[in-house]
């Protein structure tokens, strides 16, 4: 009885997860554009979200570097301070 109920409790929080990963959208402002094209096609936008409160504008424009340089991302370079623009204003650390 109690590995039922402790399944049913990871089984729960999982779809919760899941659920909330589904619902998050990127805030609508310049630059998302060039976020979902460069950067939404290796991962999923949650990665944005769980950076945001660690992140300042150095801190992002570090991550895209690494991103470009350490795992080869196929980021356009006219499109880099779009994107370092968009996420330090709407999701980097103050």
């Amino acid at each position: 009885m109690m590995r039922t109920l402790i399944a049913a409790a990871l089984a729960a929080s999982c779809a919760t997860g899941w659920a909330a990963e589904a619902q998050f959208k990127l805030k609508d402002a310049p630059g998302v554009q060039q976020v979902y094209t460069n950067c939404m096609s290796c991962h999923s936008v949650d990665y944005v979200q769980l950076n945001s409160p660690f992140l300042d504008r150095k801190g992002w424009e570090a991550e895209v570097g690494k991103m470009i340089k350490a795992f080869g991302a196929p980021v356009k370079a006219e499109d880099v301070p779009a994107i370092v623009d968009y996420l330090a204003k709407n999701y980097g650390k103050p």
